[in-house]
């Protein structure tokens, strides 16, 4: 992969052969998230996701840390209408709304804002050094981009009161367990497996892929007679597509299809 930016911009994006990756860079802060960064990872997600050479988007943080949570100096003296005039959600908008399958790479801490960004992501990848949590009880306030809700959607309302009420962070292999994370990758390796998982991707069909994410995510909070029937619908509708001709066809010529997004 190639770096497009520079090594001092606190958001470094590569692209491969289908791959965008979206690498934090605020090392020396943990890549703590202040407007800068968040902005910086709106902007490589809209570039990626407009981008129709991009199958498939990684986004990780360094060697050590994926990402420490809030810059808390962002936030420490303002008040409940500062806030809000932030308009914080704006800059997750463009992850958490993103069509493309999204792998989260996860190696150290994954804290805070930082946890929450990577329950944005379709696939998480976390090796043994990861620690994920929710802390910002401890600085006296609570998660406010899908911390309480994600979590508990992913491993259940009393492993989520322990770690929003007590600040506990998990270890990889617990999320792993748990089903927060989808991969267990020996330590220094999430990475290179989150990769090895995006190129799969690139193989597939990408409107299939944008069917199934819309379904995962549309589906979950419909009652499941209406949640089927969106699974259904989605279904049909790729019967219109040249993928699902070439994909049947080259399963019964015993061949790799060629999928082109048509």
């Amino acid at each position: 992969m190639q770096t497009e930016n520079n090594s001092n911009t606190p958001v470094q994006v590569e692209r491969d052969q289908g791959v965008g990756l979206v690498r934090l860079n605020r090392a020396q802060q943990l890549n703590a998230l202040n407007l800068e960064m968040r902005q910086a990872i709106a902007t490589a997600f809209l570039a990626l996701s407009g981008d129709p050479a991009i199958r498939v988007i990684v986004v990780t943080g360094g060697e050590k840390v994926f990402a420490a949570g809030a810059d808390l100096r962002l936030l420490v003296d303002k008040s409940s209408q500062e806030v809000a005039e932030l308009n914080l959600p704006s800059y997750w908008h463009p992850v958490a709304s993103c069509e493309k399958p999204v792998i989260a790479a996860v190696n150290g801490y994954c804290l805070g804002a930082g946890s929450e960004l990577m329950q944005m992501c379709d696939i998480v990848v976390a090796d043994t050094s990861a620690r994920i949590g929710q802390p910002e009880a401890k600085v006296g306030i609570m998660p406010g981009a899908g911390g309480t809700q994600r979590l508990a959607r992913s491993v259940g309302k009393p492993v989520a009161s322990l770690m929003l009420m007590c600040g506990e962070a998990l270890t990889g292999e617990r999320a792993y367990q748990l089903g927060l994370v989808s991969e267990l990758a020996e330590e220094g390796q999430a990475l290179n497996r989150a990769l090895e998982l995006a190129r799969k991707v690139t193989f597939m069909p990408p409107r299939a892929m944008h069917a199934i994410k819309r379904v995962l995510r549309q589906g979950s909070d419909l009652p499941l007679p209406e949640a089927l029937q969106l699974e259904q619908n989605e279904f049909q509708k790729l019967f219109d597509t040249t993928d699902q001709t070439e994909g049947m066809t080259a399963f019964l010529e015993k061949r790799k299809p060629k999928f082109t997004g048509n």
